[in-house]
């Protein structure tokens, strides 16, 4: 997965008909899960024929690998090319980035809240194509957030003393406690609460030079 190249869409009608029904795809496998979206679940949903699906999806697992796909380049889409034009790298980007985040899952872009957690959840102890996928791209996730995070400490904004890859692993345990708390108490607080244990995080990573992060108090939990 590359997190820096912008998703490429076709224009051909067969394309935009294979895209509509990953959409609906990735929003039922958050709910549902991978392992329960079949192409008889799927036709049903977009009232098309079996037969149609199938001539775009060879099988359940090609179903399920084009989703995590489609899942992908939503989260590029939503949080990764933002984060990249807004900010220049260092300190405000990678807060930028955590924001657009939990603004990702704030938005409810899939019904059953964060993508990637749910299949995670549900295929790390099974061995395949997909576990592997959904374990690759959580390893590139994160390896994005501690280049971001190196990239800081380079423009002098974050401490040389800060492990990169530990606050890497921080900011991504925010993120799941307050997707899990928000899927499964409706805490609408989840997020803000999440949001100001990063910036805690960060301020107390950041160098005096560093420019100013939002007050905690502009986050209402």
């Amino acid at each position: 997965m590359s997190l820096t190249q912008t998703p490429q869409r076709s224009t051909s009608k067969g394309q935009r008909t294979k895209e509509t029904i990953l959409e609906k795809a990735v929003d039922l496998a958050s709910v549902e899960g991978l392992e329960g979206l079949t192409v008889g679940r799927l036709a049903k949903e977009m009232h098309m024929s079996k037969s149609g699906l199938f001539g775009h999806f060879g099988s359940k697992e090609d179903l399920q690998l084009a989703t995590i796909s489609k899942a992908r380049e939503i989260f590029i889409e939503r949080v990764i090319q933002p984060a990249r034009n807004g900010a220049e790298p260092g300190l405000l980007r990678l807060w930028h980035l955590c924001d657009l985040w939990l603004q990702y899952m704030e938005d409810e872009v899939f019904a059953g809240g964060c993508f990637y957690i749910a299949a995670s959840a549900e295929f790390d102890g099974r061995p395949g194509a997909v576990r592997d996928t959904v374990a690759n791209d959580m390893k590139v996730w994160l390896d994005y957030l501690r280049i971001q995070i190196e990239k800081a400490q380079m423009a002098k904004q974050i401490s040389a003393d800060v492990d990169p890859q530990q606050l890497a692993y921080e900011i991504n345990a925010f993120y799941m406690g307050a997707n899990w708390k928000l899927q499964l108490y409706h805490d609408l607080t989840a997020a803000n609460r999440s949001r100001i244990a990063i910036l805690n995080r960060l301020k107390a990573a950041a160098t005096p030079t560093a420019p100013s992060l939002p007050a905690n108090d502009n986050f209402k939990i």
